[in-house]
């Protein structure tokens, strides 16, 4: 494909230089002048023709020679093919007009016809070759991920599938089941007051990714009924209000806070709190049981602060970067990549990917941008 796309610059690039070469011996600001005087002209002429063109139509014939009048003003005596528009006012200036005459005044603007054409294949060109290079650099991207995905799979090709990668998980595991049943307990026990509160403390930990609580939600949650838990509430939350009038002050306010949130309050779990598997690399598992610590610690007990400072400890207490990248071969690697890679497959794919990449930088160092050629 890139082939395709660099040949496809190539031809543009081509086309484009041709154009300049042709343009420059004009000007490209005095070309432009010369089309678009052209262009007005014959809308001039095609706008006016039938009615000039009448009988008994005096202020309409005077209309359309002020109107080639007014074109010819905006031309400069010095402008390329100047003499073309000048001879087509020439053959409209008729005491009577017939559509002959018009025929005329297109012809003698041949030239300046010429002129626009060349200033239309010149655009053409440079879009062309806009269009062309921006395909180039739409390949070169697609071609940098795809060696950064042929890279990934040569280095998990190379970790060991036996490690003891239980070092890691084990530990992991150990915390994410602790603080899952912590804060089970939490979310079972705890006001939905004290709950949102908690979800409302963690914003100032980006590596612990609760939503904040709707702001109707934190409104209710602020009177007497957020003193009841979550799953309280949202059970109050399918009664009829009816029923409701016996359990809350304001049964329409709940069924406005809580059962219209039901989707954001379902989905209040351990989720943001629990260590992925395969576990991210040391630093940042460094940093995020940091944080961890100072979230859980607000309603879980000791215990799990325990198996968490414990996690924390995996890359200074075993060999983790190899330990994670032999999970992460494991987690990741399809049947089909352990075998492209055993035929050595991937290696190939990655070597042609590279020499695809130079070919793609040669030819947008060769071809740069059309802001950086120089004015013709």
């Amino acid at each position: 494909m890139s082939d395709s796309a660099v040949a496809d610059l190539t031809d543009a690039a081509d086309t484009l230089h041709d154009a300049r070469e042709r343009v420059a011996e004009v000007g490209s600001d005095r070309l432009e002048r010369v089309a678009d005087g052209h262009a007005a002209f014959v809308r001039t002429l095609d706008r006016h023709e039938d009615e000039a063109t009448g009988y008994g139509e005096f202020e309409k014939y005077v209309g359309f020679q002020e109107a080639v009048a007014d074109r010819l003003s905006d031309l400069p005596d010095d402008l390329p093919a100047r003499g073309a528009f000048d001879a087509a006012d020439e053959a409209l200036q008729q005491q009577t007009l017939s559509t002959t005459d018009f025929d005329r005044a297109r012809e003698a603007l041949a030239p300046a016809a010429e002129y626009a054409a060349l200033y239309e294949e010149w655009t053409a060109a440079r879009e062309r070759y806009r269009e062309a290079r921006s395909a180039v650099h739409g390949r070169r991207r697609a071609l940098e991920e795809r060696i950064d995905d042929l890279d990934r799979l040569v280095r998990l090709g190379g970790a060991d599938l036996d490690a003891p990668t239980h070092r890691l998980r084990d530990p992991v595991a150990a915390y994410e089941s602790a603080v899952r049943e912590a804060f089970g307990s939490f979310r079972r026990e705890a006001s939905a007051r004290d709950l949102l509160a908690f979800v409302e403390t963690t914003e100032q930990y980006p590596l612990v990714p609760y939503d904040r609580p709707p702001e109707r939600l934190r409104e209710f949650v602020a009177g007497g009924a957020g003193t009841e838990p979550i799953p309280r509430l949202l059970e109050y939350a399918d009664y009829s209000r009816s029923k409701l009038d016996h359990y809350v002050e304001s049964p329409r306010e709940l069924k406005a806070a809580v059962g219209t949130n039901q989707t954001y309050l379902d989905g209040l779990t351990a989720d943001p709190l629990v260590v992925s598997w395969p576990p991210p690399p040391g630093e940042r598992l460094r940093y995020r049981c940091e944080e961890l610590l100072a979230c859980v610690s607000r309603f879980a007990d000791d215990d799990v602060a325990a198996r968490l400072r414990a996690v924390r400890a995996l890359p200074r207490e075993t060999d983790y970067a190899t330990l994670r990248e032999s999970a992460v071969a494991r987690a990741d690697l399809t049947p089909e990549e352990r075998e492209r890679l055993a035929s050595g497959s991937v290696e190939s794919d990655l070597a042609a990917a590279r020499e695809e990449l130079e070919r793609i930088e040669a030819a947008l160092a060769d071809h740069p941008p059309l802001s950086d050629l120089a004015d013709v």
